[in-house]
């Protein structure tokens, strides 16, 4: 584990997090559901590296990344339906009718509710990832 890696994209995800809570306080509907979705997959490249020995990839879906690094299997189906809803705000290269779209889906009730399900996987896969790591013991360091 690198836990430099590790370390970044968790800060990164709680940043992202905090984020969604400043924007549904200013009714930023749609951003509240793209920092959601950006804390999740940060969330899952902290796990990708603490548990595998090479880098994640540079993709934004939820799903690949968490089959990638084999915590996919491990999810509840609720988890599964949570992570291809929140996929899909992903807003970086969308046209802006997609953006009119998605917009249209989202209300403070419904933001809440991402921010929500966002902070309880992504404690979920930090539980998961303390769970899978061990912490270093005299016979993991290498005699000189």
């Amino acid at each position: 584990m690198t836990v430099d890696k590790v370390t970044y994209w968790i800060d990164l995800a709680d940043y992202d997090l905090d984020t969604s809570e400043t924007l549904y306080k200013g009714g930023r509907w749609l951003y509240v559901a793209f920092m959601c979705h950006q804390a999740i997959e940060k969330t899952l490249k902290a796990y990708w590296c603490g548990t595998q020995s090479n880098d994640p990839p540079y993709t934004h879906h939820h799903m690949r990344l968490a089959e990638g690094c084999g915590l996919y299997d491990k999810m509840s189906e609720e988890q599964k339906d949570f992570l291809d809803t929140i996929t899909n705000y992903n807003i970086e290269a969308r046209y802006p009718e997609d953006k009119d779209a998605l917009s249209r889906m989202l209300t403070k009730r419904t933001c809440r509710q991402l921010i929500d399900e966002t902070k309880g996987l992504t404690q979920w896969i930090k539980d998961c990832l303390s769970a899978s790591t061990k912490p270093l013991t005299s016979s993991d360091v290498i005699s000189k």
